[in-house]
């Protein structure tokens, strides 16, 4: 309906009302009553699908944000593995190839690496006590000579 149109009714209703009987007044209150709650409950009903439209759409949307962002983060994670695979391959290479060129020098040259038992530790390590003291050096007296050997032999 056109608004000239309505406020027309609009007129022709109010005018109606004014002239009907109150049986009648009341009828119609309570017609217009129920059609108000009507049109309210039909708003609201209207605004909340709308609502959950809206919510659906951010949802769908924040989904597919995050099925974007776990793509990207295994992408990654699966390059930093690689490169952390790779360097170690590098060092087993390396250690392997420096095993073989301590063992074929150690055949060629005979020599062994000493190993941990072979260092000498802190209890080996000569302290004052056991350094010979003036009395424990051989004087000329003490030293044998070689003509005290034959004498003694004889």
């Amino acid at each position: 309906m056109g608004k000239p149109l309505k406020k027309a009714v609009g007129k022709i209703a109010k005018s109606a009302i004014e002239h009907a009987p109150e049986p009648v007044k009341e009828k119609v209150k309570e017609v217009v009553v129920e059609k108000a709650k009507e049109k309210i409950v039909d708003h609201i009903q209207d605004k909340a699908h709308e609502f959950t439209d809206r919510l659906e759409d951010a949802r769908e949307e924040f989904a597919g944000k995050v099925e974007d962002k776990a793509a990207e983060a295994k992408e990654k994670t699966q390059n930093v593995l690689l490169s952390a695979r790779e360097k170690l391959g590098n060092v087993v290479e390396a250690g392997e190839e420096f095993q073989k060129k301590l063992s074929s020098s150690n055949k060629e040259d005979d020599r062994k690496v000493k190993g941990v038992k072979h260092i000498k530790g802190v209890t080996h390590i000569k302290t004052s006590k056991d350094i010979k003291g003036a009395t424990g050096i051989k004087r000329a007296e003490n030293i044998k000579s070689s003509n005290d050997i034959k004498t003694i032999g004889s």
